[in-house]
């Protein structure tokens, strides 16, 4: 069983591996401080982005080595925007998705699996059925995180189906631990979307049909 899971790992470098154990760690901290509500979801999730970026473009995922890469600049604009206050009060608390970015997250979604699929095409990466669902795959999270940023609770339904799409995939490319990491991603995701309910019907900031 053991030699079933991790005898991929056979071929890696010693700091390779260690560097995938680090970003998972800093990734499930980050993960479960954003289902908190916590600022801390930030500096954790830098940590674990700029190391995934890394080696992710070393396994030619190039799709999700550029999510973290935009993980990366979206985790610094999301700290500053969580921390902007009207007093003591949260300027941006969490919320659901007006109309307008509705439409902005549609836009996001298509113009990120054009621009991926033009990467894909010009280093000529388009060699098995990963490359297309790391192109959807980068589409969803470019979402999601967007929506994470913003503070809307809609964030968490994209991490949802991104996080169960990616289990197989990295699991059918050899990456054992990160697959591991993204059941846990999912569970944690679906505790996140509850807490995060539980937070929006308590907010005095909303109308109750919005609730």
């Amino acid at each position: 069983m053991i030699e079933y899971f991790f005898s991929q790992y056979s071929g890696y470098s010693t700091f390779n591996i260690t560097l995938e154990i680090v970003a998972i760690i800093f990734g499930l901290l980050s993960v479960w401080f954003a289902k908190k509500d916590n600022i801390l979801v930030f500096p954790t999730g830098l940590v674990s982005t700029f190391i995934y970026a890394y080696l992710l473009w070393q396994w030619s995922l190039l799709g999700d080595s550029m999510i973290n890469v935009y993980y990366f600049i979206m985790s610094i604009y999301g700290w500053y925007h969580w921390t902007r206050k009207k007093g003591d009060v949260d300027e941006f608390p969490v919320s659901v998705m007006t109309n307008k970015e509705k439409a902005m997250s549609v836009v996001i979604f298509i113009l990120t699996i054009i621009f991926v699929i033009a990467v894909y095409v010009y280093f000529d990466k388009f060699t098995s059925w990963y490359s297309y669902v790391d192109t959807f795959l980068t589409a969803i999270f470019f979402v999601g995180m967007w929506l994470m940023a913003k503070r809307k609770i809609e964030n968490w339904i994209f991490w949802i189906v991104g996080d169960l799409l990616s289990i197989p995939l990295y699991f059918a490319k050899g990456y054992t631990f990160t697959s591991f990491q993204y059941i846990i991603f999912t569970i944690i995701a679906v505790y996140g979307y509850l807490e995060w309910k539980k937070i929006l019907n308590s907010s005095q900031n909303l109308e109750p049909h919005q609730l």
